[in-house]
C-alpha cells in the first residue's frame, strides 16, 4: 500500500486517516508535526513504539525540503528556496523586525500576472501551491526559528503569484494556520497582496476573516496602469478601487495600495495629484516602494528627491503614506525580485 503524506491535514482530515484509532491521538500527531515541527513519527514520544511503526507503515510528514539559503549583509533577512515533492520550487522569505519576525510566502509556482517591473512573472505560471504546500513554507521557517527560541510572528501573502487567482487554497491555509493546533496564528497578523481581482477580492469579503488587504495600484491612471500592468485590462482602475472600499467599509479595516514608484514613469508630483484625488475620502493607506533592481527588466529607481517629493504631497493632501524599508535587496529577496530560482 502506497504511504500518504499527512502534513497538511485538519484535524478532522488527521481523524478520519487514523481511524479506528480514538480522535485524541489525532491531536497528539497534529501537535507534533505543526507545533513541534516533527517530520519523524520515530520522535513522537508519547505514542507507543508499536503504534508509531504501525503509522509510519501507513504515512509519512513531508515538509518542503531546503535548496539554497541566503543572508543579507544585515542578517535582516533571509531567503530560502524551498522545493517541493514535484521538484518545483518557490522562494520565502524571513524578514527580522523590531516588531517581530515577518515571512513572506509565495502561491503560485511563477506567475501569470505579467506586471512589467516583477522578476516573478518572467517564465509565466507553472501551477498553484496546495495549501499543504503554502502551510509547509510556514512551518519550515517556524521550524528554522525555533533554533533561537524565535517564532513566526506576522505572515504577508506577497511572494511569487497572485493570491486570489489560488483563493480556496489559500483560505484554506489561512483556516489552517488559525487553528490552536497549529500556529493559531492571528487573521489580524495576516496581509494579503492582490493586483486586484475584483471578483476575488468580493469573495474575500464573504468569507469574514479579519485580515489586511493590500492592492497592487502602483499607477493613478488606467492608461498609465494597463501599460505596466496588464490585469488592468480585466479589472479597471475604478473596479479595484470600488473593491477595495467595499473591503474596507465591510470589514472596518484600512486597505493598503502599494505604489511602486518607476523612475521617470509614475513619480512626478501630478501623478501624486492623482493619486491623492482617486483615493480622497477611502479608508486606505499607500506604501511607496522604489522599485528594486531585475536584471531582465529596465525600470530604474526614483530619485530620493523624487520619492520624498511624492511622499511630502501625499502626506499633506490628507493621504496616510509610508515608504517601504528595502530589505534584502542584497539576495534578491526585496519587493518584485522573487523567483523560483536564486
Amino acid at each position: 500500500m502506497e504511504r500518504k503524506n499527512i502534513f497538511g491535514l485538519t484535524l478532522d482530515e488527521l481523524e478520519t486517516e487514523l481511524l479506528p484509532l480514538p480522535k485524541f491521538r489525532a491531536k497528539q500527531v497534529a501537535a507534533w508535526i505543526y507545533q513541534r515541527g516533527v517530520t519523524s513519527f520515530d520522535e513522537m514520544s508519547d505514542l507507543s513504539k508499536n503504534l508509531r511503526g504501525e503509522l509510519a507503515e501507513k504515512f509519512f510528514v513531508q515538509l518542503p525540503q531546503l535548496v539554497k539559503q541566503l543572508d543579507s549583509a544585515d542578517g535582516l533577512t533571509t531567503k530560502f528556496l524551498l522545493k517541493f515533492s514535484d521538484d518545483t520550487a518557490v522562494e520565502t522569505v524571513l524578514m527580522r523586525h523590531d516588531y517581530g519576525n515577518s515571512i513572506c510566502i509565495s502561491t503560485q509556482v511563477g506567475c501569470a500576472m505579467g506586471c512589467k517591473f516583477c522578476a516573478s512573472t518572467l517564465k509565466g505560471l507553472d501551477r498553484n501551491l496546495t495549501a499543504a504546500e503554502m502551510l509547509g513554507e510556514i512551518i519550515f521557517i517556524q521550524n528554522f526559528l525555533r533554533g533561537t527560541n524565535e517564532k513566526v510572528d506576522t505572515l504577508v501573502i506577497m511572494g511569487t503569484g497572485e493570491p486570489l487567482v489560488n483563493f480556496d487554497n489559500v483560505i484554506k491555509m489561512l483556516r489552517l494556520l488559525h487553528e490552536p493546533y497549529t500556529l493559531g496564528l492571528s487573521y489580524r497578523k495576516v496581509t494579503i497582496s492582490t493586483c486586484g481581482i475584483v471578483p476575488a477580492i468580493k469573495q474575500l469579503i464573504e468569507e469574514k476573516i479579519p485580515v489586511t488587504l493590500s492592492i497592487s495600484l502602483h499607477a493613478p491612471t488606467n492608461k498609465l496602469r494597463s501599460e505596466i500592468m496588464p490585469i488592468n485590462s480585466a479589472f479597471s482602475l475604478n473596479e479595484v478601487l470600488k473593491a477595495g472600499n467595499d473591503y474596507a467599509n465591510s470589514t472596518g479595516r484600512r486597505v493598503t495600495y502599494e505604489y511602486i514608484l518607476l523612475g521617470g514613469v509614475n513619480d512626478t508630483e501630478e501623478h501624486a495629484r492623482q493619486l491623492a484625488k482617486i483615493l480622497d475620502g477611502q479608508l486606505a493607506s499607500v506604501n511607496l516602494i522604489p522599485v528594486n533592481p531585475v536584471d531582465e527588466r529596465n525600470f530604474k529607481p526614483p530619485t530620493h528627491n523624487a520619492t520624498q517629493k511624492f511622499f511630502h504631497f501625499l502626506a499633506t493632501h490628507g493621504i496616510n503614506v509610508t515608504i517601504r524599508k528595502e530589505m534584502g535587496a542584497d539576495v534578491n529577496a526585496a519587493c518584485g525580485q522573487l523567483r523560483a530560482n536564486s
